[in-house]
């Protein structure tokens, strides 16, 4: 069947096509997310590793992230004109050039052949994590958050994935450049297979989004809004709010927890694994119950249950040492993420249509990785200054404050009422 048959698609045709590009999707993520764990691992350490400037310790994940910003609203733009897949394979594309650049340059010890590498796989990530916008084309509004949660539990097995290809690789190293080249190409060969995953998506997700709404109507699919007028629908701001406080604290702790464990707590780098892991466990493990959830209980109340179980998380971190105790909260952490981090996604994906949807979601994850990247570097700062307490407090404040605003922005008498399902 050719993709142009693709909007004429029903019935049990319809159901086998979202079944399969939900699983190909799925298992892209997990490949993504074992990437995910080796960056919040050691990019930090590699950069500090081949500069020797440990007042930088935040600047490898910042570029990650930041390339990750500066990728998501071009891609999310490309998306919603050529399709999905197109797209998410040139991003898996971009990873696996980095990762072959990123390895190369911590072997000859070259800080800019460094710095190209990590900008490649962080817009490599940006790219990928758009792979939700696919997500939620093919789902209609009642079961949307469900079917984003199921393309995003495939990183459950990539959190699988990272310790037990990545671990072994630092198991008794010391952590010299040598040592660290050869996990950023084994990245590089994780991105190819994301590659060819996506390159087998059929048809694209995105003429499955426009089937589902030309059954759903029987008027003709309005043309595509403008960015600024989308941003003023109702939900639309509470929700990215969300998104950008949920998302930017979880990647900066998560990225410097990883050096403080190492550096203020004395522990060996291959402890690092197993907390990341329990990590990105905890942001996906539970995401089917919780895409579930999100479309029983509504947008906005998932919105704040998710950063007050972060806040929580984050607060108590300000006091804990030991591995397991870290891990545990860590996972925590990812749990709260991941409820809010769906909620906002499903929010989004709500208000706007199939043509709509890729630059909104894109705009939404430019705040949140620009402001991520942002709080990483002040974050290194911060660590090197007055201690890993005051980045734990800073991160409750930032996930607290939101929540609470969105709070009063939902009991004020002016709110304008929402649809079902909706913020």
């Amino acid at each position: 069947m050719s993709d142009d048959s693709a909007p004429h698609l029903e019935g049990p045709a319809l159901k086998r096509a979202v079944r399969r590009n939900t699983a190909l999707l799925s298992a892209s993520l997990a490949v993504n997310s074992a990437t995910l764990q080796l960056a919040a691992a050691v990019a930090s350490l590699t950069f500090v590793a081949v500069t020797g400037i440990e007042a930088l310790l935040g600047v490898g994940p910042a570029i990650f992230l930041l390339s990750g910003a500066l990728s998501a609203l071009p891609a999310g733009r490309a998306m919603d004109r050529y399709g999905r897949r197109p797209v998410l394979a040139c991003g898996f594309a971009l990873g696996a050039l980095g990762g072959g650049v990123a390895g190369l340059a911590t072997r000859l010890d070259s800080g800019p052949g460094l710095v190209a590498g990590f900008m490649l796989m962080g817009a490599a990530g940006g790219v990928a994590l758009l792979g939700r916008a696919a997500a939620g084309d093919m789902y209609p509004p009642e079961r949307r958050a469900r079917g984003i949660a199921l393309v995003l539990f495939g990183a459950v097995f990539g959190a699988i994935l990272g310790p037990a290809v990545f671990g072994p690789l630092f198991s008794g190293r010391e952590l010299e450049p040598s040592a660290l080249a050869l996990p950023w190409l084994v990245a590089g060969g994780f991105a190819l297979v994301g590659v060819v995953l996506v390159l087998c998506l059929r048809p694209d997700p995105k003429q499955i989004g426009e089937a589902i709404a030309a059954g759903r109507s029987e008027a003709p699919p309005a043309p595509a809004a403008p960015l600024r007028e989308i941003l003023r629908r109702p939900g639309a701001v509470p929700a990215l709010v969300a998104a950008l406080a949920s998302f930017s604290v979880m990647a900066a702790l998560m990225n410097l927890v990883s050096y403080v464990v190492v550096t203020e707590h004395d522990h060996h780098q291959a402890d690092v694994f197993p907390i990341i892991g329990a990590h990105v466990f905890g942001m996906y493990a539970l995401v089917l119950v919780v895409g579930t959830l999100i479309d029983r209980v509504g947008r906005r109340q998932a919105l704040v249950g998710g950063l007050l179980v972060m806040g929580l998380a984050s607060a108590f971190l300000a006091t804990a040492e030991g591995v397991p105790a870290i891990a545990l909260l860590l996972f925590a952490l990812g749990i709260g993420w991941n409820l809010s981090f769906v909620a906002a996604t499903a929010a989004l994906a709500d208000i706007a249509s199939v043509g709509e949807r890729g630059k909104l979601l894109g705009f939404s994850d430019l705040g949140s990785s620009l402001t991520a990247a942002a709080l990483v570097l002040i974050g290194g700062v911060i660590v090197e200054a007055f201690g890993p307490v005051a980045l734990a407090l800073g991160g409750t404040v930032m996930v607290l404050v939101p929540a609470a605003w969105i709070v009063l922005v939902s009991v004020r008498p002016s709110q304008p009422a929402s649809a079902p399902g909706r913020p």
